[in-house]
């Protein structure tokens, strides 16, 4: 495998917008994920020596090496939001079986009861307050961040579905649905209150040129609960972030994870998000949403992570020429996998996609 990723990509955070906005067909591939994990990341610079000339004891030393990291794989951007904004859910640790083990375990969030439950819990509560979080990365790629590169502003807001599961627990949340929606109403007004404030914040930057929320609605069947619950509780607080994007003159990209068919149209016409991402071959194709909606959202990703765990080459590089030969038309496609990219996936089968991506012509 020696011989990937030898067609050089140059960021070009102008064009990857222009791909986003579906102003046409952009002139190559670009590449988008939620994420990396740290694993996939150290496995990276350990084979490629993409960090080797940063000098690890300077301040700033991971900031310099996550740009040469997305440099290297051809990606346009950072993704970047304020440090400092903590939520206390209950978790659950158990041994991490993943080929590139994550140290310390796999953390997962306790289904059945949260940290709010009651009236009681949500008045002492330590609510994240935006005005004490810190802006340090975000301060540092504002004069540092390559001009052919921008900052996808993410993480730290937009988590109204899952924050609204992690506080109360999904099993008190399905009963507090019938007994205590007047709770529900609070903690999703809450939210809203924080992270319209986390968002005036990273609007500040002017090298954040795309905003993306992150948050898992659904599950394979359909959304969490159900969809009138989910546009009375959950959409509100992603159309305030899409307003606030747009009043920004950025895009407003959604990762939600699940079965989003029943409230598809209430994203794009009310909520008016510009992109969609996270695609799971037993829920939708992505081949299928761009003739279907692909007139009226951007699509990101695609490539199923369970199939990346298990291909060989040859079916990992038919299925993204076959992806982008329809995808790529008129613009409004972005390649990568269904999720992100996780700390098990081959790290071959992950590099082979990008590599399909780099070498298609259209």
């Amino acid at each position: 495998m020696s011989d990937l990723l030898t067609e050089s990509v140059t960021p070009d955070y102008e064009a990857f917008l222009g791909c986003i906005l579906r102003q046409g067909a952009p002139k190559r591939v670009h590449h988008i994920e939620l994420f990396l994990d740290g694993e996939v990341k150290d496995a990276l610079c350990a084979r490629f020596g993409i960090d080797r000339t940063i000098d690890r004891s300077r301040p700033y030393a991971e900031l310099e090496r996550e740009i040469a990291i997305q440099r290297f794989l051809g990606y346009d951007y950072v993704r970047c939001g304020l440090e400092g904004l903590d939520w206390p859910f209950n978790r659950s640790v158990t041994q991490d079986t993943a080929v590139i083990q994550r140290q310390g375990g796999r953390g997962y969030i306790n289904e059945h009861v949260g940290p709010v439950t009651n009236w009681e819990e949500f008045e002492c509560y330590p609510w994240p307050d935006p005005s004490k979080a810190t802006s340090v990365a975000l301060e540092w790629y504002e004069r540092n961040l390559p001009d052919d590169m921008c900052v996808i502003g993410g993480g730290g807001f937009g988590h109204f579905a899952e924050h609204l599961t992690w506080l109360m627990g999904y099993e008190t949340l399905c009963y507090a649905l019938y007994d205590q929606r007047d709770l529900i109403q609070a903690i999703c007004d809450k939210m809203i209150e924080i992270f319209t404030g986390v968002l005036e914040r990273i609007l500040e930057f002017n090298r954040v040129k795309i905003v993306w929320g992150s948050d898992d609605m659904g599950y394979r069947g359909g959304t969490l609960i159900s969809p009138e619950d989910t546009r009375k509780y959950m959409l509100p607080g992603h159309k305030r972030m899409a307003r606030m994007a747009h009043k920004s003159g950025k895009p407003y990209l959604l990762h939600s994870c699940g079965n989003l068919f029943s409230i598809l149209n209430d994203l794009i016409d009310d909520v008016r998000i510009d992109g969609k991402h996270s695609f799971e071959d037993t829920i939708e194709n992505v081949i299928e949403d761009k003739r279907l909606f692909g007139d009226r959202l951007t699509l990101l990703g695609g490539i199923d992570v369970d199939f990346l765990c298990t291909a060989k080459e040859d079916a990992i590089r038919k299925r993204v020429r076959d992806t982008l030969e329809v995808c790529m038309i008129g613009g409004g496609y972005c390649l990568g996998t269904g999720n992100s990219v996780t700390n098990y996936i081959p790290v071959d089968s992950y590099l082979i996609m990008l590599d399909e991506g780099r070498k298609w012509r259209g």
